[in-house]
């Protein structure tokens, strides 16, 4: 993708006091219940919401053919690219899930965002907790924010308690969420009200940031 392409993007309520420009998962596009949620229930809080697929996914979008995510230097081209077609000084926020909040949070010095959040960050590899990928969170932003389910196999409790987290990243722990914040079908719980909860964390964090 050249510096000239611009990005396809999905925008809601467009006339938000703050932008979001949320990044989705290996997993998923644009258009995937999850993020669906997260941009409306974001929107009705006053916030633009900013969605895109990254190239791979885009291709699988017109192919059919399933295709393995870019690099990560793709990743944040594609980004960086999405964020380049606004210039109206609105705040800015970097989000993403699991994948995509990697390139949220390395990205955040580079596109002077507020703060970077994580819906789900993959802290490691499931099956490998050795190799931590905590380099990622480093940013000058004031206040970041990771929300992780207690049931998250990339990153649950008694592991990241451990980790030496850097100061400015909070961790908003979701009673019973998997690594997309959904409950098992025995806790009584759907998956919107996890999912409320998490919007509800964001949507503090953006207000407090904006105030």
């Amino acid at each position: 993708m050249s510096d000239s392409q611009r990005v396809a993007i999905h925008r809601d309520n467009a006339e938000g006091k703050a932008r979001i420009i949320f990044a989705h998962g290996a997993g998923a596009g644009l258009q995937s219940d999850f993020m669906q949620y997260f941009a409306l229930a974001l929107a009705l809080n006053d916030i633009e919401v900013v969605r895109f697929n990254f190239p791979y996914w885009q291709k699988f979008m017109d192919s059919g053919v399933r295709r393995p995510p870019n690099r990560m230097p793709e990743l944040e081209h594609c980004m960086r690219t999405v964020a380049s077609q606004f210039d109206d000084g609105k705040p800015l926020f970097l989000m993403g899930k699991s994948m995509g909040s990697r390139v949220a949070f390395r990205l955040a010095n580079e596109l002077d965002a507020k703060a970077a959040i994580a819906l789900g960050f993959p802290f490691h590899p499931i099956g490998k907790p050795e190799k931590l990928r905590l380099d990622d969170l480093n940013n000058c932003c004031v206040q970041n924010l990771i929300i992780q389910g207690t049931r998250d196999n990339f990153g649950k409790p008694e592991q990241v308690r451990r980790y030496d987290l850097p100061a400015n990243v909070a961790v908003k722990w979701i009673e019973g969420g998997d690594h997309s914040l959904e409950p098992t079908k025995r806790s009584g719980y759907a998956r919107e009200q996890l999912w409320q909860a998490a919007v509800n964390e964001v949507t503090k964090l953006i207000k407090s940031v904006i105030r």
